[in-house]
């Protein structure tokens, strides 16, 4: 029944490749897709394969990505002969990827689940073992990784609800693909019955990779220009915002700005291309708003607001801000929440909304230890803003805790590289350093 459903799935997508075509010149003409780079996304390549051992990490985005740098960077230091090719799909990873990815290490898109073009990406790149990374189950490409036998792990491992009552119409194909991955390395230990439950074997519950990540990276001679600039500016970022939300960091500076009159606000759109929307649609605060794009320049004296209409410097703003919101999770699509570690691994004293469905896990951990200040609304927003940069006491207890947080949650790399171990054994590859990696995390 399983390789029925299979042969049903790659029958389809052959069937469709035109359609499939124009689906990927429509994500191209909004630009979703890399024009330079969008033959990688139909499996054709763009740089050679080194010689020698070539382990595969594919990640979803970002996030993903700088979760498993350390991991990166330590199996590259122990294994001089080593490569790694890093997948990834959107363009903000693509972009964040190919410039700081360290030597030895290449990106390329991951090509879309058609049966050739996945074909194609394997037979060139030949990975001599394979990571996912909380990536989507795609059937192709789970075939061809059982085909040709290749050592492999699905780490981060989780999988919503609906997902799962997805693929249980598919259940015995997704059983039988999944027997790909020697190993499944869950977030919680709900998500390994999910698997479970879905026919998987050898699943186990280490945690959320995310909390072991690096922070961001960013520029030290931008951040000491800025720096230099802003003085001792009150400052906040509203990160990775969506539609409605830079009107709130708008609304709440103006206000603000009558008892706090030096503040400075950072705005940065989770989908820079929305920045000429933003300005029309926070130009009726009459506020100062200087765009990144336009002026590379750190803010002048007078910036109420810095709209950070670029790719891959959050990290830079994440350090030059006191105190960080959380993008969509105050939106108007209903939100979702963004990743809160990043923030708070960067220092900053870090807010959110009520709408973080998509990361409830890490939220509902952070309510717990109140890690993280949860606001209702927009009133609380501003509220809680005004007593951050009012009350110096209340300031240094949040940020306290946050430091805390994060300290106890540094350990969750190591557990996933101690069961990976046999994994690199297998073909020839030391194992990274966990016990270094843990020295350097918690300096």
């Amino acid at each position: 029944m399983a390789h029925t459903l299979f042969r049903l799935y790659k029958h389809i997508l052959k069937l469709s490749t035109p359609l499939v075509n124009r689906a990927l010149e429509k994500r191209l003409a909004a630009g979703k897709e890399d024009p330079l780079r969008i033959s990688e996304r139909r499996g054709i390549p763009s740089r050679p394969r080194p010689e020698g051992n070539l382990i595969w990490i594919h990640v979803a985005s970002v996030g993903e990505s700088q979760s498993v740098r350390i991991m990166i960077d330590e199996l590259l230091a122990v294994n001089p002969d080593l490569h790694i090719l890093v997948t990834s799909i959107t363009r903000t990873s693509a972009t964040l990827l190919t410039t700081t990815l360290p030597p030895r290490a290449i990106h390329q898109y991951a090509p879309f689940d058609h049966p050739d073009w996945v074909r194609a990406f394997f037979d060139h790149w030949q990975p001599t073992m394979a990571l996912w990374v909380e990536s989507e189950l795609w059937p192709s490409m789970l075939h061809n990784i059982q085909k040709r036998h290749i050592p492999s792990a699905l780490l981060n491992a989780r999988m919503s609800k609906k997902s799962s009552q997805n693929w249980m119409f598919a259940r015995p194909m997704l059983r039988d693909l999944l027997t790909a991955f020697d190993i499944i390395l869950c977030q919680t230990n709900e998500d390994k019955k999910t698997y479970e439950s879905l026919g998987a074997q050898h699943v186990i519950t280490t945690g959320n990779i995310k909390y072991s990540a690096n922070p961001l990276p960013y520029n030290d001679f931008e951040f000491q220009n800025f720096s230099a600039a802003i003085k001792k500016r009150p400052t906040w970022v509203y990160a990775s915002t969506h539609d409605g939300e830079e009107q709130i960091a708008a609304r709440i500076h103006r206000d603000l700005k009558k008892d706090i009159p030096n503040l400075l606000t950072f705005i940065a759109p989770r989908h820079p291309e929305r920045s000429a929307n933003i300005m029309h649609a926070i130009s009726a605060e009459n506020l100062n708003i200087t765009r990144r794009s336009e002026h590379v320049t750190p803010p002048a004296d007078n910036t109420d607001i810095y709209l950070i209409d670029t790719i891959g410097e959050l990290g830079l703003f994440y350090r030059l801000s006191d105190i960080a919101m959380i993008g969509r999770s105050l939106s108007h699509d209903g939100g979702g929440g963004h990743n809160p570690l990043e923030a708070m691994r960067a220092d900053c004293v870090t807010l959110y909304g009520p709408h973080t469905q998509n990361l409830n896990d890490i939220y509902n951990d952070i309510k717990h230890a109140k890690a993280a200040i949860n606001i209702a609304s927009e009133t609380e927003l501003h509220k809680a803003l005004q007593n951050l940069f009012t009350n110096e006491d209340a300031y240094i207890m949040q940020r306290t805790q946050t430091k805390n947080f994060i300290n106890d949650r540094n350990q969750i790399l190591n557990f996933t590289l101690d069961e990976l171990e046999p994994l690199f054994l297998k073909i020839g590859v030391n194992p990274p350093r966990s016990h270094i990696m843990t020295k350097e995390n918690t300096a």
